[in-house]
Parts: structure tokens; sequence; C-alpha cells
């Protein structure tokens, strides 16, 4: 019973076209790139502000 379930599998194509969308990733949205840059520029400038304060040590590379 299991072999013919994975043979009917096989045969339809759909454990193939599970395969290739496996390691999909979808590309981000301009929205998404756009909230992404916008909390970049947020966190670099806190991160400029407490360094100035000396509140923060040396930045991490």
């Amino acid at each position: 019973m299991l072999r013919r379930f994975t043979r009917k599998i096989q045969m339809s194509g759909t454990l193939l076209s599970a395969r290739k969308r496996q390691f999909y990733h979808a590309h981000p949205t301009k929205r998404n790139m756009r909230e992404r840059a916008l909390r970049r520029i947020i966190k670099t400038k806190e991160i400029r502000r407490l360094e100035k304060l000396g509140k923060l040590d040396e930045v991490k590379k």
C-alpha cells in the first residue's frame, strides 16, 4: 500500500514540485526593503548617540 502511494506521488509530480519549493525564499517587497532600511538608519543613529554620551563602548565590527 505504501509503495503504491509513493509511486503515485512520484508519477504525479507532487514530490518534484515540493522539493523545488523546499528552499525557495521570496524576494522582499519594496515596502519591506524600505522598512528594513529605516530600522537600520534609526539603529545606527541611536548607537552613535549612545557613543557620544559615553554610555556605549566601541561599536563591534
